[in-house]
């Protein structure tokens, strides 16, 4: 074994990728469900590994460039996707689950200083719990920071190194109960109070029109369609297009096909005998009244409608508040259909009364005409796109840089937001204005994805690399134990007061707020589990703000958590 340490000690970026490459395949491995995923997994391969080549008297280590690149890219990423719904968190119902978020933050905070400083915990262990027990891998990062900054003072005989190691091993140990805890907590809590969080949902299906789409899988069922008809009925003969919609507006005609050619869809347009139509509507509408025009026929000229479908922006201030229900009887309505709707990046159920926010996005496919209505009426169009503006991202990166150079005096040391707080900043205010610019400068989701994912798992794999040839000197038995402690005090008690508060003083739907602790707790795990435990969809209703809020802030108190625990 010696001679394979030998070599990758070597060969830095074997290294690297087989960490990363057994970080995943250890990150898939789970026990009905919960297992470590690819970042927890991350920083016990490396660590193992690092572990076990000290034995051998090999030290691996990577390049700090490395490291701090990664992380850098990872919270730009983070910061573009949860820009627009971070500031959209301070409107109407989104100031509870803002407020969720916050105190559950906070209260984490201070159960993790106070556990750090009750069991006398070695240096640097209260990053790693704060990363661990609240499952926010980017902490460890700011918890770095703090280190390397000057904010947190090594104590005598402690090296950077060390502190180092030791927020990796706190976010170990304390990973996977932050992890299971919460999922097992969330599904709960309901019961615990007494509480029938299967009614609430339903009740809230039924007062919103929220249909349970959980696990639906596909499905034939399409709400809108489009037919042909030969006009047979000699009472329709002669109408014009404008007089029929008059008549019948829950038909929209689509085009006329007249001797073989296509003549269009003009509202002053008269209808003749023998006139092939393109009909949409809603599927019931289309099944009823037959005979109305004639017989169906397969004609492709009628039916050769351009089809399309978009991302839709909603920018108009006017809009905000108005339920879906209220576009049922546009133009459109019958021609296009709502796939999706996403705030915040995340995707939310949709039902009759659910109420639009500025900034949502609307996923649709339909009519080309319809969609492009839609757009002109709620806001700015984005076809599907792989291409990704990096000037817009280079731009983002040097501005986030450039914020993190600023520093405030106090003390007898200097505090600032840092290169990865700069960087988180920035992210957050691009997506926010490339939101309201007609997606200029997009970064898509793939691209964003690996910004996230692949700058994070390496920065956890460096880390983990880079402590575990200190590892063995500093773990012990009681060490692990208290860590241990601490870190599921904070992660057990921060959802059970984040639900008293929600449902006692805020009189949050149970069914709803399930997904705002997850939210608060930045975990989406918990949402979809509750989701399974109720059947239900609602959860994720109160889901996207206290996610976009409480990862800002987790991530940011992994420096805290260093600087108090002093």
């Amino acid at each position: 074994m010696q001679a394979f340490f030998e070599f990758l000690k070597a060969n830095p970026f074997i290294l690297l990728f087989f960490t990363i490459g057994m970080a995943v395949y250890v990150g898939k491995f789970n026990v009905k469900g919960y297992g470590l995923g690819m970042v927890a997994a991350a920083v016990v391969v490396g660590c193992a590994l690092a572990t076990w080549a000290s034995t051998y008297g090999v030290k691996l280590q990577l390049d700090n460039f490395a490291k701090s690149l990664f992380y850098y890219l990872f919270m730009y990423g983070f910061g573009l996707r949860v820009g627009p719904s971070f500031f959209n968190s301070l409107k109407k119902d989104g100031l509870k689950f803002t407020i969720l978020a916050v105190v559950c933050s906070v209260f984490g905070l201070v159960l993790v200083v106070l556990g750090a400083k009750l069991f006398g915990l070695p240096p640097g262990a209260a990053g790693g719990i704060l990363a661990g027990s609240q499952t926010m891998s980017a902490a460890i990062g700011t918890a770095d920071m703090a280190v390397a900054q000057g904010a947190y003072k090594l104590p005598a005989g402690s090296t950077a190194e060390s502190v180092s190691a030791m927020i990796a091993l706190g976010y170990g140990v304390t990973y996977i109960w932050g992890t299971v805890g919460i999922i097992l907590i969330c599904k709960y809590l309901p019961r615990w109070w007494g509480l029938d969080a299967k009614q609430a949902a339903k009740d809230y299906e039924k007062e919103h029109g929220v249909a349970n789409v959980d696990d639906a899988g596909l499905t034939g069922y399409r709400p809108a369609g489009l037919r042909a008809y030969k006009l047979e009925n000699m009472a329709v003969v002669a109408q014009t297009i404008a007089q029929f919609r008059q008549k019948y507006p829950q038909y929209r005609i689509l085009n006329v096909v007249r001797a073989g050619e296509s003549v269009g869809a003009d509202p002053a347009l008269a209808l003749q005998a023998g006139d092939l139509i393109a009909l949409g509507g809603r599927t019931e509408d289309l099944t009823a009244n037959m005979g109305l025009i004639g017989t169906e026929v397969a004609d492709s000229t009628a039916l050769n409608i351009p089809i399309d479908q978009a991302e839709i922006l909603v920018t108009a201030k006017g809009l905000e508040g108005r339920a879906l229900k209220e576009f049922r009887h546009e133009d459109f309505a019958g021609q296009l259909q709502l796939v999706r709707l996403e705030r915040g990046g995340v995707p939310i159920p949709l039902g009759a009364e659910t109420e639009l926010q500025r900034f949502d996005v609307l996923f649709v496919a339909g009519l080309k005409s319809a969609v492009n209505k839609l757009a002109g009426l709620v806001g700015k169009v984005a076809r599907p796109s792989t291409a990704t503006d990096l000037l817009t991202l280079s731009v983002g990166m040097v501005l986030g840089l450039l914020i993190g150079q600023i520093n405030v005096p106090v003390g007898s040391f200097s505090v600032g937001l840092g290169n990865a707080g700069g960087l988180l900043l920035s992210g957050i205010f691009v997506s926010s204005i490339v939101s309201r610019l007609r997606f200029f400068g997009s970064t898509h989701n793939a691209a964003r994805n690996i910004l996230e994912d692949l700058g994070l798992i390496t920065f956890i794999a460096i880390v983990g690399i880079n402590a575990g040839s200190t590892l063995l000197a500093q773990l012990t038995g009681k060490i692990a134990l208290f860590i241990f402690l601490a870190g599921f005090i904070a992660s057990t008690l921060r959802p059970i007061l984040t639900w008293a508060i929600g449902y006692h003083f805020m009189k949050i739907n149970p069914a709803v707020l399930m997904g705002g602790v997850a939210g608060a707790r930045s975990h989406s795990g918990p949402a979809r589990e509750a989701s399974k435990e109720i059947d239900s969809s609602v959860p994720w209703v109160g889901f996207p703000v206290g996610y976009a809020v409480s990862g800002v802030l987790l991530t940011v108190f992994g420096y805290f958590a260093m600087v108090f625990s002093q």
